[in-house]
Parts: C-alpha cells; structure tokens; sequence
C-alpha cells in the first residue's frame, strides 16, 4: 500500500485525533527545525483543520451530480470539478480505494471524457477561461496519474500527451515580447496573463515530473515571463504587469518561482514579505480564495517564519467563515469553487499532491 492509500486508510478507520496523529508520524518524520516548525502550527489547530477539512469534503460529495459536476456557478467547467478532484486528492483519498473513492473517480471520468481533437479539456461552462479550465484540469490529471489501474492509466497518458501538447502550443503563439512564455484564455491568444500562466506552469511542471517530454526551454520561457510581472524593489507580482492585482497575485508569482529552482532568494523572501504585509488586503476581494489557495502553497514552500505566520492568520481567519454545511461561498464563483479552494488552502502541510512537495534538504529557520 502507497503512502497515499495509507493515511485514507487511517484517517477512516480512526477516531479524528487519532488519525491525525498517526498522519502526523507519516508526514513529519525525522523534523528538522523548519519541518518542527510546521508541525507547530499544525499543533495549534489540528483539530480544527480536521474537523473543518471532513466537513467540507462531505459538503462536496455529498452535493455531487452523479456525472462529477456541480449545479452552482461554473459548475460543469472541467476546471472546477478538477479543483474538486484535487481537493480530495489534498487530503489523502485516492482514486478507486476509501470513502470519497466514488467522488474522485467521478471527477476523474468527466475531465478524462471532455477531451476535443485539439487537446483542449472542455465541456462548457468555463466561461470565457477555456485555457484556464484546461490548466487546471492537466494539473489535475497528471497529480492522478502512478494512483490509478493500468487500464486508466494508458487513457490517462493518452490523454495527457495531448493536453501538455496543447499547453506548449499554445505558449508558442506568436507574441509580444512582454507576453511571450505566458498564456491567457484561449489556446490561439496572443497576450498573456499571471493567473492563467501560473496554472499552466503548475501543469507543465507536473507533467515533466512525471516524464512527460516538456522541454526545458518551455519552462524557462514561462519563468521569464513570471520575472517580468515582478516588481523586485517591493516583491509583489501583478497580473500583466508587476502592479496590477498584486494582492491577489504575489502568491502565484512566489509559488512559480518556489517551484522552479528559485527557493531562497531575495525575490522569494521580499515576496513573503509583501504577503504577510497585505493579506488583510485579500479579505472581502472578488479573488479571495484564489488569493488565499496561492498565499497558503507559496508560504509553505517559503517555509520559516513566513508559513508560520500566514497559516496561524489563515485557520484563525477562516475556520470560523465556513458555513454549517462545510462550505465557504466565493460569491458569484460558489459554494463549490470555494469550498475546494479553502481545502487545497488548509491541507497544504498534508503534502499529499506530488506538484507541491517541498524539498526538506533545505531546513531554513529564519
């Protein structure tokens, strides 16, 4: 049995405390003084996080169409039924074994059958997003794949080949040179934007984790392109320029560089900075979750001070905001939009998506 399966398996077959304990043994073994510092935080509101956690994935099985989608705003864009698919993910269930088997496998069929000739994973509903939805829903994907029978994983391979290809193309049109390595909306655009090039990012660099052929050069034209949205001087990110929006989008700006071989460096570290500086900044905003989902993966990857502080200010923040029925609502986005998001929020130290594992040889204590 997979790490993955192992802690489904405990999580289910224990008392709440109980398994998050156990969990704890498997996630944080051997601590380092950054890793103990995580599970710091962890201590402080575990129980919480838990309890909020199993009721928020129970509000999104349990409001699940029978073919994976949703009946609030967006609901039947693969997009979000693949952040739903990756909340699950988060949190250590798997596909085809534990309690939201069904679920997941439920997500995992819509988006695996929405596939057009192009590679484009669409089946409407995505708005005017239709390159938004399809990163999310390659991201979503590739973090199944090594989890599923063998059968399902030949389509998903299948199917991933295509969509990563479509990525690439869709970065090579022909741009400006203040756009080129980004992507936005549509796979022919010909601008780009921080909040679409940063899911796609997270896509590709899934797909080259699990061999997929994404060239090198890709990955840097997309973290050039990141750089050049980067306002150096005050370490925030803006959304197709380095001012624009960067409350919301430093997060995603910092998490790009985190993940591509930039950990620990001044950019990083003014980054987090200007996040704990502004975060009161994102409350009430028309992109909070998203703001906050990118906030949380960011300043885990930073680690040190940084993590610790944005995680007490977001469990004591946004605990108390869920709904009886486990749901926080994002306004004209929905209950199921933000829902997931707030989940991929507060499971990030569960490190259960591959994309987003730190790399422990760094034991920061700043």
């Amino acid at each position: 049995m997979n790490r993955l399966s192992a802690l489904s398996q405990i999580r289910h077959s224990s008392g709440s405390i109980g398994a998050w304990m156990a969990m704890a043994l498997l996630v944080f073994p051997q601590l380092g003084s950054s890793q103990q510092a995580d599970k710091n935080v962890f201590d402080r509101h575990r129980e919480a996080v838990e309890h909020s956690v199993n009721s928020a994935l129970e509000y999104l099985a349990t409001s699940q169409n029978s073919d994976g989608t949703y009946d609030d705003a967006y609901g039947r864009s693969t997009g979000i039924v693949s952040l739903v698919g990756m909340a699950f993910l988060s949190a250590g269930h798997t596909p085809g074994y534990g309690l939201y088997a069904e679920n997941l496998d439920r997500c995992m069929s819509y988006v695996l059958e929405s596939q057009h000739y192009n590679g484009l994973l669409d089946k409407g509903d995505s708005g005017h997003g239709l390159m938004y939805a399809h990163n999310i829903a390659t991201l979503f994907l590739s973090e199944c794949s090594g989890m599923v029978d063998a059968e399902t994983q030949e389509k998903l391979d299948r199917v991933l080949s295509k969509s990563t290809k479509l990525i690439l193309s869709a970065q090579a049109v022909p741009k400006n040179e203040s756009h080129q390595g980004g992507w936005r909306y549509k796979p022919d655009s010909r601008d780009s934007d921080l909040s679409c090039s940063g899911w796609a990012l997270m896509a590709l660099r899934s797909a080259k984790l699990n061999g997929a052929p994404v060239p090198d050069d890709a990955i840097k034209s997309a973290v050039d392109y990141v750089l050049r949205n980067h306002d150096k001087a005050e370490g925030r990110f803006g959304y197709t320029d380095p001012w624009g929006h960067s409350e919301t989008l430093t997060g995603c700006g910092l998490l790009c560089l985190e993940l591509t071989g930039f950990h620990g460096t001044d950019s990083t570290y003014r980054a987090g900075d200007y996040i704990l500086k502004n975060r009161e900044r994102i409350i009430n905003n028309a992109h909070e979750a998203y703001a906050n989902y990118y906030n949380a993966q960011a300043m885990f990857q930073l680690g040190g001070r940084w993590w610790a502080e944005y995680a007490d200010w977001m469990y004591e923040h946004y605990l108390v905001r869920q709904s009886d029925n486990g749901s926080w609502s994002e306004g004209r986005n929905g209950g199921t939009y933000g829902t997931a998001m707030m989940v991929l929020s507060f499971t990030v130290p569960y490190r259960q998506l591959p994309i987003y594992q730190r790399d422990e040889t760094v034991d920061e204590d700043l």
